[in-house]
């Protein structure tokens, strides 16, 4: 096939592909950070959120009609996608981005697992009467053309295709693992496996699930009607639909790859406070592997309009700097000190404050001669002048949570602060 008439076979299927992104999560081991807010509505790389990165790949996927199933405290990220990706995509070409919280259409029950989120909106679906349905997970970092993944499915004649990682044997077991043949089709899948299994001709690592698929719509109605109506079931994909018709369906996995480089593509979960920590300031690096400046992906967000950053004096004591740094519009660096840090929007450090190896979420003052060091500072904190943070791990202890790798995160109740409901 020709790269025209392949661009052209693509086009047609991600015309005719739903695309459903999963976006109830809690994501609990974030602690606080997910206090007010979901998982997916977490903010991430100095002015996005995290929810935006698998939007932004449907968009430039060319999906163009996508569901987004929420649940947990989901006020800030309904919020953010009303304001951010109503007008993306144009009903006039049958194109919607539109949200799908947990109703209780089909019970009295809230949405029960990932596959009963799906369930409960089985009308709705039907009535979109797509060719395929790609579920998404709303709350992982990473750049991917959906697109190649659809045509491998539909080349493979396949009922369900699952999105892919090699990860190191000892890392698998915090996945859903996927043993293959030659051909990757799928021949058993374990979820958080204590023994995964190596993928073939390897020793070191094991396929696992990105927890996104790519599924014949009417096959996959059928399976979520069969599981609704098994009491036995916790209604999960990972659990108990995949499970259940690996032997009987042509379920593949589909390595996630660069097109170009033929490499493992980007995936971050950030589900902790260390691996939020660290994605985000990898950010900082001079060549981060995630580019967020390739014009031919961009990643879209909302954002209010805002005055640039500022870095303002020049005096041998009291010089407004930021190396290594992300700084977003809004902020102003007063005769301060950042370095590796990253600054979300109408951040305010005043003079001879140090903000080191930190990520600072919107609208937080730090106050002159603070000194700030691995930490994660959430939306709103206030940092009173000359507070020391990430210097003394038992007053750190005493006063905010302490990872076990030292990243100190601080919320704005922990300063004695009301939480303020621009989450």
């Amino acid at each position: 096939m020709s790269a025209q008439a392949h661009h052209r076979f693509v086009s047609r299927l991600t015309r005719e592909t739903l695309a459903l992104v999963l976006a109830g999560g809690r994501g609990s081991r974030l602690y606080e950070l997910t206090q007010w807010r979901a998982k997916p509505a977490v903010y991430f790389g100095g002015k996005f959120r995290i929810i935006d990165f698998p939007l932004s790949n449907c968009v430039n996927s060319g999906i163009n009609r996508i569901g987004i199933l929420t649940q947990y405290k989901a006020h800030s990220l309904i919020r953010h996608l009303t304001a951010g990706w109503g007008h993306v995509l144009s009903p006039e070409l049958g194109g919607f981005v539109e949200i799908l919280p947990a109703s209780q259409r089909t019970s009295d029950d809230w949405y029960a697992g990932t596959a009963d989120a799906i369930y409960q909106n089985l009308d709705i679906l039907r009535e979109r009467a797509p060719q395929y349905v790609l579920v998404l997970s709303g709350d992982h970092i990473y750049k991917m053309d959906y697109g190649p993944m659809i045509a491998a499915h539909v080349e493979r004649g396949a009922d369900m295709t699952v999105s892919c990682l090699e990860v190191p044997l000892a890392d698998a077991r915090g996945f859903g693992v996927m043993s293959v043949d030659e051909s990757n089709r799928v021949v058993a899948f374990n979820e958080k496996p204590a023994d995964p299994q190596p993928v073939p001709g390897r020793t070191d690592v094991a396929l696992a699930s990105m927890g996104n698929y790519v599924f014949n719509a009417e096959f996959l109605f059928s399976q979520l009607e069969a599981d609704a109506a098994n009491p036995e079931s916790s209604h999960d994909f990972g659990k108990d639909i995949i499970p259940s018709i690996i032997e009987s369906r042509k379920v593949y996995a589909y390595p996630f790859r660069d097109l170009e480089t033929g490499k493992q593509g980007y995936w971050r979960d950030v589900g902790t406070v260390d691996a939020f920590w660290e994605a985000n300031l990898e950010l900082a690096s001079v060549t981060p592997e995630l580019n967020m400046y390739d014009l031919d992906w961009p990643i879209r967000t909302y954002q209010v309009q805002l005055p640039p950053a500022k870095f303002v004096f020049d005096e041998d004591d009291r010089r407004g700097v930021a190396l290594n740094s992300l700084v977003s519009g809004g902020c102003v660096i007063s005769g301060a000190t950042v370095r590796h840090s990253v600054l979300f929007s109408n951040v305010r450090v005043h003079e001879h404050a140090l903000v080191e190896d930190s990520v600072v979420l919107p609208n937080t003052q730090i106050g002159a001669g603070a000194r700030i060091r691995r930490a994660v500072l959430d939306r709103g904190c206030v940092i009173p002048p000359g507070m020391v943070i990430g210097e003394d791990p038992e007053a750190d202890r005493a006063r905010f949570r302490v990872t076990d790798a030292g990243v100190i995160l601080v919320v704005p109740e922990m300063l004695g602060l009301a939480h303020t409901h621009g989450a």
